[in-house]
């Protein structure tokens, strides 16, 4: 860890965060004066730089706006008044991490001091990750399964279909399959099947013969033929008109199509990934969508999770927006406190991945401060009831497609007695073992709960005869 640097022209002030540095074991470097720091910055940046904001000579809003110029990541934390609002405004302005009102208590400068270190380390990690910019981000387990399944199809050309509610992700993990397929120099075409009429997503998708229709001026090659070597996107395949099927399902079985207008038959090299937020099974058997095209489409599916099965990645996903739409607005970036975190990973967010890149976006334009608080979070979204804890249909779903993934058989006979263990153990240890009780609460016979203690192999100890 590089030294924490104190800038005060009060010897006293820096005699404090001398000796409490020291018992903390932080490496520390005071100065006396702005200039003097400016001065070593030709050395190398601090971990975190702590200045007074009134100084004489240079101030300490003049160095923040220096060492920002050139670190923009170094956290730089402002020792102001309790007075002094205009200058306390000003600081957060240039980007200042935190400010440090006087007289402060040592305990919590110190705390503070810290947590701009913790911040600073991030940063330094991660630095290289985020001028990579991560294609998909996710440490949730259901996310390292999508992970390691576009891993297995990284030399394959099969056709994929991508599911998950609006929102997820699915393009990108398309782009994904794309980049790391060997038609990665080729190119990637998206289209949404659900944004435009039957008549112009014929055209499209095939292209079109100069003088085949009304305006057609000119022949113009559709997005199959753009792909041409590479990957196209057909995104809410779902909800594809019937006859655009029929010409889809054609293409895919014998790999040629025809422009609108045209009669010379054109071949189609190219790579088709779908994805769809809707139930396509129930579309099939309601007549919607056409079930030999289903099962064309439906070689390899990828189920992406929602946001709300993965709560323990909205805080990565946070500060990957907040960095993001930080670069785009040419601002600082800014970051939430544990509270707003907190009220963040607790809500449902409908709109998944997407809602929350808005919310972030948002965020970087509205919050009034560098570390956004609970009350800087969107009126909405601080009105709405939190979601449940967890959702245990969502894991089942999850573990369920882990298994069909991993080749399993038997799944139910393995699962009915892990719900059923599940059941009877909670409700005997709500009821303190009393297993009449426990049997009543679940709605089932006192014979029956105790076949069942003895089938699961539950703890005699803790199952006391009722």
């Amino acid at each position: 860890m590089k030294q924490v640097w104190i800038v005060d022209d009060d010897r006293s002030i820096r005699w404090v965060f001398e000796k409490a540095l020291t018992r903390e074991g932080i490496p520390y470097r005071t100065f006396m004066q702005a200039a003097d720091a400016l001065a070593d910055l030709d050395a190398g940046p601090p971990q975190v730089l702590v200045s007074d904001i009134r100084m004489p000579g240079t101030s300490g809003l003049e160095l923040l706006q220096a060492v920002k110029q050139r670190y923009p990541n170094l956290p730089v934390i402002i020792m102001t008044a309790y007075s002094d609002l205009e200058s306390a405004v000003a600081a957060f302005q240039g980007g200042a991490f935190e400010y440090l009102p006087k007289p402060f208590d040592v305990d919590q400068a110190v705390a503070l001091i810290r947590r701009a270190v913790e911040e600073s380390l991030r940063e330094d990690q991660g630095e290289e990750t985020a001028r990579e910019s991560p294609e998909i981000l996710g440490q949730a387990q259901s996310m390292q399964e999508v992970f390691r399944a576009i891993g297995r199809l990284a030399q394959s050309s099969a056709t994929v279909m991508i599911t998950g509610e609006s929102g997820s992700g699915k393009e990108l993990v398309a782009r994904a399959l794309h980049r790391h397929s060997p038609r990665s120099t080729k190119p990637f075409v998206a289209i949404n099947t659900a944004a435009m009429p039957k008549d112009l997503l014929e055209s499209e998708l095939f292209g079109h013969e100069r003088g085949a229709f009304t305006g057609a001026q000119a022949m113009r090659r559709g997005r199959f033929e753009q792909a041409e070597g590479g990957t196209l996107f057909l995104d809410e395949i779902g909800d594809m008109p019937a006859e655009l099927q029929t010409r889809l399902l054609r293409v895919l079985s014998d790999g040629t199509f025809y422009r609108v207008g045209g009669h010379q038959p054109i071949r189609a090299n190219v790579r088709v990934i779908a994805a769809t937020h809707q139930d396509l099974d129930a579309r099939v058997r309601q007549g919607l969508f056409r079930e030999d095209l289903y099962h064309r489409l439906n070689v390899i599916r990828l189920r992406l999770p929602s946001l709300r099965e993965r709560r323990e990645d909205i805080p990565l996903l946070t500060r990957h927006f907040l960095a993001k739409s930080a670069r785009e607005l040419g601002v600082e970036v800014k970051r939430l406190s544990d509270p707003a975190m907190a009220v963040l990973t607790g809500r449902r967010f409908p709109g998944n991945v997407r809602q929350l890149e808005n919310i972030c976006h948002w965020l970087s334009v509205m919050a009034p401060t560098q570390v956004i608080e609970a009350d800087d979070l969107p009126a909405e979204l601080r009105d709405e009831a939190p979601a449940p804890e967890s959702d245990w249909t969502a894991a089942l779903s999850n573990e369920v497609e882990r298994m069909l993934a991993r080749g399993e058989s038997s799944i139910m006979e393995r699962l009915a007695p892990r719900f059923e263990k599940t059941l009877i153990s909670r409700a005997l240890a709500h009821t303190a073992g009393r297993r009449i009780e426990a049997a009543t609460l679940l709605g089932i016979g006192r014979n029956t709960i105790t076949r069942k203690i003895a089938e699961l192999g539950l703890d005699e100890a803790q199952t006391p005869p009722a």
